[in-house]
């Protein structure tokens, strides 16, 4: 018949252009509508790690983790205390992303290639450049990783230090002898009653458990990184819109220190004639309606928590207890690395 050949060929068009738009838009901003319309962000931390994601003597979740997790909440709701705090250990951690027991995952959880390969999640950008150490005792007489040879050395399972240290030991034809625990706890409670010579985990870890030792001016951290460990917020695949949201969410932050707007100038960088600021505080540009959000999304999150800067020497910096020097986590202008792609 004259023209079968033709509807032969539309009919299948139509079919998948009507499949793309019928099924793509639902799926598009599924995770932000039900965080709407929950009222609330679950977001998945760790069960206690100091500087990151802990509870103060009032109950209240404090921690740089924690702060990102109420920056995405403020951006989304212009509140950052809409946020419920879901504790989760290295085992637990993904499965609760992947079943929807949690809309993000602020961790210390090392951006991988197997675990967006293989578990379906989405690394949303680096929060925090990290790499593995080693803390031991002052008076063991060692000063270099190369030392360690024979020692025990305890570490978390089902982390990426177990598969790190046996690579570095295997490298440098060292003798591993391992002592693995099911949390950061247990393997820093057999460090400290002496069941093994050194404990083993991302430095930025060291710095924390280091303060809960017997005696922790005792001990020191081997001056060795053996790996990469970037940290950062994880979300599901699947959701653009979402994994969007949480990645210029903290984008915002590292693009609000380099810019100079802080918490407590938020208010005039509102008033800010120069155009990079005021396409991050919305006063220019349409860039939260891309989002799903009111042009002073970026605004509301810096107002809430600071930038990156304020939340870094907040928790881990020089304001804090652990007084970890900013190093890779410096600004890309102040000789670190740290780096966010331009809102524009």
């Amino acid at each position: 018949m004259p023209g079968s050949k033709k509807r032969s060929i539309v009919f299948p068009i139509i079919v998948f252009l009507t499949f793309v738009f019928a099924s793509g838009d639902p799926a598009h901003a599924q995770t932000l509508n039900a965080v709407k319309e929950r009222g609330a962000l679950n977001c998945g931390v760790s069960q206690g790690l100091l500087g990151f994601s802990s509870m103060d003597d009032k109950n209240a979740w404090t921690g740089f983790d924690v702060d990102i997790c109420r920056a995405v909440a403020a951006a989304i709701f212009g509140d950052p205390a809409k946020v419920t705090f879901v504790p989760l250990d290295a085992a637990t951690r993904f499965t609760a992303l992947q079943s929807n027991k949690i809309d993000m995952l602020s961790r210390n959880s090392t951006w991988a290639m197997s675990r967006e390969s293989s578990l379906g999640l989405l690394f949303a950008g680096v929060a925090y450049y990290d790499g593995q150490g080693f803390l031991l005792r002052r008076d063991a007489g060692i000063d270099t990783a190369l030392q360690l040879s024979g020692k025990t050395v305890c570490a978390q399972t089902g982390t990426t230090s177990e598969l790190n240290l046996s690579d570095y030991f295997r490298a440098n034809d060292m003798t591993l002898k391992v002592a693995t625990f099911a949390t950061a706890e247990e393997s820093r409670k057999a460090y400290d009653d002496r069941k093994c010579d050194v404990l083993t985990s991302d430095v930025s870890q060291l710095y924390a458990e280091r303060l809960k030792l017997t005696a922790p001016d005792s001990h020191m951290i081997l001056p060795e990184v053996i790996s990469k460990e970037p940290l950062g917020p994880v979300v599901r695949q699947g959701d653009d819109q979402w994994f969007n949201l949480v990645k210029w969410t903290l984008y915002s932050l590292i693009n609000a220190e380099e810019l100079g707007v802080k918490s407590s100038t938020i208010d005039s960088a509102m008033q800010s004639s120069h155009p990079d600021i005021r396409r991050l505080v919305g006063t220019e540009g349409e860039f939260g309606a891309q989002l799903g959000l009111s042009k002073d999304w970026a605004a509301n999150a810096i107002r809430a928590v600071g930038n990156y800067g304020e939340i870094y020497e907040r928790n881990v910096g020089t304001q804090s207890q652990l007084s970890i020097p900013r190093g890779l986590n410096a600004l890309w202008t102040r000789g670190g690395i740290q780096y966010a792609p331009p809102v524009r």
